[in-house]
């Protein structure tokens, strides 16, 4: 199956080549369905003559490109609307009935504030296409996107979620008029994945009340099943909360499918390079070091704990707290002991099989590296963060 994307390199465009190409050349098997063959990329830079080859050996043409902030509001209509009509007539013209999708824009329900040069544009390049499916036979799927986000996407353009991304990971300001004014975003990731399914004829289809996507089985249009309703306000403090990180180790929840993980990954593709890294603070001491690596919102922290030969750390207990050991690295010893038993747990751990071992709650315990020469060195989880207030940790020699 032999592709064309107009369009190719702009943000859903770029987006979508890489994840096809993926497919192509097997490292993506997810779509065992899916055989590609080429992908031919069209964009403003383009040699336009290449169109026409295109679009005879085209199965399938994702029609993505457009004009989104023109320097004259008449670019609006010749290129959300001309370049379409161009396109479609060279399809005909080589009597390739092959599926055309094409993307359009909530705004072009053109009622209230989505009343606009650019709405109007996209409204008639939609008219068009279905006029040519009824022509032609053709199956036409129209897509009308709500704000997008996610890597790549160009910031101080028409995304304030990129740009809020580029602005904060780099220490620049933001504008917030109005905190309270909810978006609907739809993730990159779930757009390409949705167009990867309509590749396969499995598209989903809606239609509009208003400006509210209604998805049915027979609907005209076509849309992402997933999309967020989301407030400026909660844009930024999450924004901010991942800024915040490399210093408070604070890791925010971030749930499978939720809008905070989609938004965490489009921040982190904005840092600048000084920023990709950033120191940890190692407490150092004659014995070897502790340093901890992250703190969850509910589900307690990491550390690593290194040893030097021959030493023993730990030698304390906890009323509620417990922990996962972990040795990465090196031989060593963990011993643990029911508080008022003479009984003794005993596991030797090594770098070369490595598993976890329960401290558990009401025994005390202790770490001991058993090399002459090597560090021990051990991953360590607790189920909660520590608390200087509430340390919850009491020595006794195991």
């Amino acid at each position: 199956m032999n592709i064309l994307i107009t369009g190719a390199k702009g943000f859903v465009g770029k987006n979508l080549c890489a994840a096809l190409k993926n497919i192509r050349d097997g490292k993506d098997r997810t779509h065992p369905s899916l055989t590609l063959g080429e992908i031919f990329e069209y964009d403003l830079d383009t040699d336009p003559s290449l169109l026409d080859g295109y679009c005879e050996k085209a199965d399938f043409v994702f029609h993505l490109a457009g004009v989104n902030r023109p320097k004259d509001p008449a670019e609006f209509m010749q290129g959300n609307f001309g370049f379409t009509s161009t396109l479609l007539d060279t399809l005909k013209k080589n009597g390739n009935k092959c599926p055309v999708m094409i993307s359009s824009s909530i705004q072009a329900t053109c009622i209230g504030r989505y009343d606009s040069d650019y709405g109007r544009s996209k409204k008639a390049g939609e008219e068009l296409i279905f006029s040519y499916g009824e022509e032609t036979g053709a199956k036409v799927l129209v897509y009308r996107f709500p704000n997008l986000f996610g890597k790549w996407c160009r910031p101080n353009y028409n995304s304030a979620v990129a740009t809020f991304c580029n602005n904060i990971a780099n220490d620049l300001p933001i504008t917030v008029s109005d905190p309270s004014i909810v978006l609907e975003l739809l993730y990159i990731d779930d757009l390409v994945d949705e167009m990867i399914v309509a590749l396969e004829g499995r598209e989903h289809r809606c239609e509009f009340d208003g400006i509210s996507t209604v998805l049915c089985e027979n609907g005209r249009y076509c849309a992402a099943p997933v999309s967020h309703r989301v407030t400026l306000g909660e844009i930024v403090s999450l924004l901010e909360s991942f800024r915040d990180q490399p210093s408070t180790l604070v890791m925010p929840e971030i749930p499978t499918g939720s809008f905070a993980k989609k938004l965490y990954s489009t921040y982190l593709s904005y840092l600048p390079k000084e920023k990709v890294s950033f120191p940890l603070k190692m407490n150092v001491d004659d014995r070897g070091s502790f340093t901890e690596l992250l703190k969850t919102a509910s589900c307690g922290q990491f550390s690593v704990n290194i040893s030097k030969p021959g030493i023993t750390k730990g030698q304390h207990w906890h009323h509620t707290k417990w922990e996962f050991f972990i040795v990465v690295s090196g031989h060593g010893l963990i011993e643990e002991r029911k508080i008022g038993s003479d009984e003794v747990f005993r596991f030797e751990v090594s770098g070369e099989k490595i598993e976890a071992i329960h401290m558990l709650p009401g025994y005390t315990h202790n770490i001991i590296n058993l090399s002459d020469t090597e560090n021990l060195v051990t991953v360590m989880w607790a189920n909660e963060p520590f608390d200087p207030n509430h340390p919850d940790t009491f020595f006794e020699v195991v």
